[in-house]
């Protein structure tokens, strides 16, 4: 039986990233060429080109800029799903700063295309044990999935232990909610991120598709996520320390490529599908 994974992708610009937080100041961003829209556009035709569906994390932030590009995303078929609003870390956020913007950016979204926002994924992958509490909050939001565990140990995001699969869980206060943990492949002792962004800029393409694969054989949809601006090799270079600048610049020239190569290489449609043939969510 083949398997369909998740397609995401997490709308943000290049001065959205948390690597340049410490370069760029948010009460500047409006400051930097927007060059998202552009980007994204490049990856609907792409995805048009493949007859792929995806789903488009949008920031709210940028949402609130371009509405005409959310509408575009869910007009052409693909999943909107939230990404917040400000590119904050959740565990430097408090609770009540953390639902004020991720309810402004639901709703943000949900004004423009018209139809329930059903999933939410932390910037940075900063739902972590410090930021559990944040899970309870999307729950009574209405989200009906979060996509923001990464089962790994990361110095910016990570849960080692976490489960490796789609999975309904119960958040701290009690609520249901289906977590799409970000993807793992074992090799040794250790288990390797292949979920996709820097990882897959990072690795030998080889790399990435063996560790897919083996996923799928344990009959698992896995989820691969990038950004509009890791197919840009033209952007604008931010000044950060050495190791920001590794992580966001790293083989942006072969990134469209390689993402050619997965689209032949394996299934793909929105996460909300592979959640509903997976059997965690309802299709009504």
């Amino acid at each position: 039986m083949t398997i369909r994974n998740a397609l995401t992708v997490d709308v943000e610009d290049y001065f959205h990233v948390s690597a340049f937080a410490k370069s760029i100041n948010q009460k500047d961003w409006h400051k930097y060429p927007l060059r998202v829209e552009n980007n994204t556009r490049r990856l609907l035709n792409l995805f048009d080109e493949y007859e792929v569906k995806a789903t488009f994390f949008v920031l709210g932030w940028v949402a609130e800029r371009t509405p005409e590009l959310v509408k575009e995303i869910a007009d052409r078929g693909h999943e909107v799903a939230c990404h917040g609003f400000s590119h904050q870390l959740v565990y430097n956020q408090s609770p009540e700063v953390f639902r004020e913007e991720t309810l402004l950016s639901k709703h943000l979204l949900e004004d423009i295309v018209q139809k329930p926002v059903l999933g939410y994924r932390a910037a940075s992958y900063s739902i972590t044990n410090r930021s559990r509490w944040a899970l309870d909050i999307l729950a009574e939001a209405g989200f009906e999935y979060d996509s923001s565990i990464f089962p790994v140990r990361h110095d910016r995001y990570g849960i080692p232990g976490a489960p490796e699969f789609p999975h309904r869980m119960q958040t701290p206060n009690g609520h249901s909610l289906v977590e799409f943990p970000l993807s793992t492949a074992k090799l040794l002792k250790y288990r390797l991120p292949v979920a996709g962004g820097g990882y897959f800029r990072l690795y030998p393409y080889e790399i990435t598709r063996v560790g897919l694969s083996q996923i799928n054989r344990k009959q698992q949809p896995f989820i691969f996520y990038l950004h509009p601006w890791e197919i840009d090799p033209n952007q604008p270079r931010i000044p950060a320390p050495w190791f920001s600048h590794f992580r966001h610049y790293n083989n942006l020239a072969h990134c469209e490529g390689r993402l050619k190569k997965l689209l032949n290489d394996f299934e793909f449609t929105t996460s909300h599908q592979v959640l509903i043939n997976s059997g965690l969510l309802s299709a009504t």
